[in-house]
């Protein structure tokens, strides 16, 4: 069985057959193969949502299969009932669960118990879906007929902001399993988690990323320039702090003119405008954010598809 919680649980060439299937499937959308025809997958949301759910709930559909929403305040797990008893009785009843959850470790817990394929759909430590998004999307961009990771090892890519955070940590490891040139900046005290340094270790793989408060450093020369917001779900209470620590790294104009000229923006939305990013910069010609959105869609229907293929 197969589960999908970090972007190593893949190989090299499931993630290369992954996007390439991403490819076809986004090209023959009306002709989706029925891979998951006949069963039912659980969409189970600790955190509200809009991209995650609506593009899961429909790529599963378009796969064969029945969605059904969960939410955790209308189940039993939201009135004590344990993460073991419930992956086990689900595991019942359904072929697959896709967990957006606050603690990566309820996706963990999952993931131990279930007798299903369980996918995180994103947690506090990573979001291993949205990351092999960015990475289609970008390669997608460089050579629409040829979607292939290696493509990726003459790039630079760049992360702006809370480098801490579930969106970083799925950079850091992407750069070290792939292998590309990462940079990340933002200030003291918002540096790479040991964490996801550890979860390097664990996987035996060597670092590709450097860290700095200099934010123009950073963005010279890039190929890619990514952000996030700076107040994720469960940071409302630091928000003020947060804004006012992170207001150096925005992505606006005048940072852009360090990067490459054909360079590519990526946020995996929602922006909060003014803050992370300027108008000018997501509405710019250099902006791929909807078509990034968009292929969240693809993305994961290929996921499943290839989960499907090893679970059986």
């Amino acid at each position: 069985m197969k589960h999908f919680n970090h972007i190593t649980d893949f190989s090299l060439e499931e993630l290369q057959a992954t996007l390439k299937q991403t490819k076809d499937l986004k090209l023959n959308r009306a002709n989706t193969p029925k891979t998951l025809e006949q069963q039912s997958w659980g969409l189970l949301f600790f955190k509200s949502s809009t991209r995650t759910r609506v593009s899961f709930e429909v790529g599963i559909e378009e796969l064969g299969a029945k969605a059904i929403v969960l939410n955790s305040q209308n189940t039993q797990i939201g009135r004590g009932e344990s993460i073991k008893d419930t992956a086990i009785v689900l595991s019942r009843y359904l072929h697959g669960l896709v967990i957006r959850a606050y603690d990566h470790s309820v996706v963990t817990e999952f993931a131990k118990h279930a007798t299903m394929p369980i996918v995180n759909g994103l947690t506090d430590f990573n979001h291993p879906c949205q990351i092999l998004t960015d990475i289609f999307s970008i390669l997608e961009r460089i050579d629409p007929e040829n979607i292939d990771l290696s493509a990726l090892q003459n790039k630079k890519i760049a992360f702006f902001g809370d480098t801490a955070s579930n969106m970083a940590n799925s950079w850091i490891i992407a750069a070290a399993y792939i292998g590309f040139d990462l940079v990340l900046a933002g200030p003291k005290g918002y540096e790479p988690t040991d964490q996801v340094l550890e979860k390097l270790k664990t996987e035996n793989l060597v670092p590709r990323h450097t860290f700095t408060t200099d934010p123009s450093q950073a963005a010279d020369q890039v190929d890619v320039i990514n952000t996030d917001v700076w107040v994720s779900m469960g940071d409302e209470a630091q928000a003020k702090e947060r804004k006012e620590a992170l207001a150096d790294f925005q992505v606006n104009e005048a940072l852009i003119t360090k990067a490459n000229k054909d360079f590519l923006f990526l946020h995996c939305l929602p922006a909060h405008i003014g803050e992370e990013v300027t108008q000018a910069v997501i509405e710019g010609p250099n902006s791929i954010v909807y078509d990034q959105a968009e292929n969240r869609l693809h993305t994961q229907k290929a996921i499943l598809a290839k989960i499907q293929v090893n679970t059986k």
